[in-house]
This record gives C-alpha cells, structure tokens and sequence, in this order.
C-alpha cells in the first residue's frame, strides 16, 4: 500500500540556461493529486558554467563524462545548500531533471547529465532521476514529459502551454493526452539579446521597438518542423542548425530579428490552440515577455489566457518533475506513449536510495 503524502524536491535546468530550479513540494493523493510549493529558489550560472554549457554540444565523449561528472558535484553542493537554507527535513526524494546537453532521440539518443548516481552519495538523499533516456529507449522522443502532471494536476485547463528555452503544450484530445514542442522561444530571443549585451530582453522592450520582417517571418514559418505531425521534439541542436542560420541571412537590426522571432512565436501556437474559448494556461519565464504575452494574445483573441501566480509561473517544470519522481516511486506511469510516441505508457527514471 503506497502512502498518501509525498515530501520532495524538484530539480530542473532549461535549455535558456536561466539557472537551476529547485522547488520544495509536498504531495497528498486522496480521490486525486494536490500539491503545494514551499519553498523556491533559482540558483544562476557562473559565467564559467554557462560557457561550458553553451559549448558542451561540441565536446568529445571523453568530455562529457567528465562534464557530467563534474555537473553532477555542482547539482548536489545546489541541492544540499538549498536543504541547509530552508532547513528541509524528511525528504522523501529529490526528483532531478539535469540539463540536456544532446538530444537526438530520431537517433535514438539523449543526454542529460546530472544524473548520476553520486549525487545520491553527496546529498544523502533518495534521488530519482535521468527521466528521458528509458523512452528513447522504447522509441519515444524522450519528450515532452509534462504532460502527465498537466493531466493529473491542472486538468482544469484545456491548453496548457510552457514558454521556457521552447515552448510546449499539452491537452486532451478525444481523451488522450497529446503533449509536443511547438517552437523554440528563449534559446533564440536570449541569443539576440544576449548580442546587445542584455542577459533577456526585458518585458520584450527591445522586440517591441523592433519591426516586423514579413520575408524573414514567411520562412520561419516554412521551417519543415512546423509542418510535421506530432509526437515531435526540439533539442537546441534545432536552433543551432536551422533558425539561428536562418534569420542570420537577413542583415536587419537585432531588434527586427527579435520583433520577427516573437511573432513567429505567437503565430505557431494559435496554429495549435484551435479551440475558440478554450482557457489557455502559461507558465515558464516567457510569460514575464510582455510583448510575447501581447502578440499570443492577438492571434487567440477568444481564448481565456491565465498566467499563474509567480511560483507557479517559475517553477511549474521543477513541480511537475517533483511529481514525475513521486509516480516512480510509486512505479506509476509517468510518460505517456500518446505524447512522447514511445511503443508504451511507461514508468521512466532512476532511483538511487541513500
């Protein structure tokens, strides 16, 4: 008989390298799953680690296991100064997404590192961990993951939609779970900020003052992602590759480059969120992209867009995979076939006992 009350912490890093998340959240199951979110926090990246983490697609094998290595001491001294801080007591488990370096699921490949079984020892806690790698494995994009907290904790919402490095949503869809990558978001709208010497562009000033380039926003929109069927997902690899190519043939000011971006953005999840009065919820550092927030909200005039409070705004990523470490524990399905393609619904991830 599994218990009712679950005391954990989620871990999680995006693709937009805005930092760590940790979130300290406690679980009840009764006739369903509610939750609370104590205490957050989001620890950045040395200006070392970002430039590590920026260039480690290129690294050799040799390199990355030392990289995940070296990654997995930086998560565990993180975590055990979050506990230390917040004095954190009876943990249950610390659910632990990484940060993906590669991800090639087409070839049957993933890598987020973090994930190994050291960080276990370091932290002396219960650790569930490395959630992507099992449904590659089974033939599954290894993303998104989401969806099944989305299902199970804010069935509410018919969309729910997360603007973070890329965007995702999910939603029922004849009562399956369908959950994709649309776009990519802040891995290209930092980039360019990050070019003006801006870490983001705040509130969306700068896109705001930027106008739009109706040839460069026709061929974003070509890109042959958009046009495929879903279970589909966007690695950086995508951005490095295609988009950032792409709107680099164009010599228009940066701020026209990110103006064009974020109405390509908006325009690829109206193409998605197809029912009218449906009730859209946004979570993920986009939303604080005011300008992105606007444009969204011109393309689905009739939809009911709810932005969350601000920890759920921040740190919904690193609740859900708090959530995705309790169903293991529980060895519950926690990555759904009809979002990820995989052969099977499936109970993913890693557990290292202390």
């Amino acid at each position: 008989m599994f218990k009712q009350n679950y005391n954990v912490i989620g871990v999680m890093s995006g693709t937009s390298l805005d930092g760590v998340d940790l979130a300290h959240v406690k679980f009840l199951k009764k006739d369903k799953w509610t939750y609370e979110i104590l205490e957050t926090e989001t620890i950045s990246y040395s200006e070392e680690w970002l430039l590590i983490l920026k260039s480690a697609v290129n690294f050799s094998s040799t390199e990355l296991s030392q990289l995940n290595v070296d990654y997995s001491h930086l998560l565990a001294q993180m975590i055990n100064n979050f506990i230390f801080k917040n004095k954190t007591k009876d943990i249950d488990a610390v659910c632990s997404h990484g940060h993906t370096i590669l991800h090639k699921p087409n070839l049957r490949y993933t890598l987020q590192i973090g994930n190994l079984p050291i960080i276990s020892i370091l932290t002396k806690q219960n650790v569930v961990c490395d959630f992507r790698v099992q449904d590659v494995e089974f033939g599954g994009q290894g993303a998104p993951l989401v969806p099944i907290g989305d299902q199970l904790l804010f069935s509410e919402f018919d969309y729910c939609l997360n603007l973070g490095g890329f965007s995702n949503i999910s939603f029922d869809e004849n009562g399956t779970r369908i959950a994709f990558d649309i776009s990519p978001v802040n891995t290209v709208l930092n980039f360019y900020s990050n070019s003006l010497g801006f870490n983001y562009d705040n509130k969306g000033e700068i896109a705001k003052s930027g106008n739009l380039n109706l040839e460069l926003f026709q061929k974003l929109n070509e890109l042959e992602f958009y046009s495929s069927d879903y279970p589909k997902s966007l690695g950086i690899e995508f951005v490095n590759e295609f988009v950032l190519p792409l709107i680099e043939l164009f010599k228009i000011p940066t701020k026209d480059k990110l103006n064009t971006f974020a109405e390509h953005v908006a325009l690829q999840i109206s193409r998605i969120v197809t029912k009218k009065s449906a009730s859209l919820l946004i979570s993920g550092g986009g939303v604080y992209n005011d300008f992105l927030i606007q444009r969204i909200k011109f393309y689905l005039p009739k939809n009911k867009i709810v932005i969350p409070d601000k920890k759920e705004i921040e740190f919904k990523e690193a609740l859900i995979f708090a959530f995705l470490g309790v169903l293991k524990l529980r060895d519950e399905t926690n990555v759904l076939r009809s979002a990820t393609g995989a052969k099977q619904d499936h109970s993913s991830g890693k557990i290292y006992l202390k």
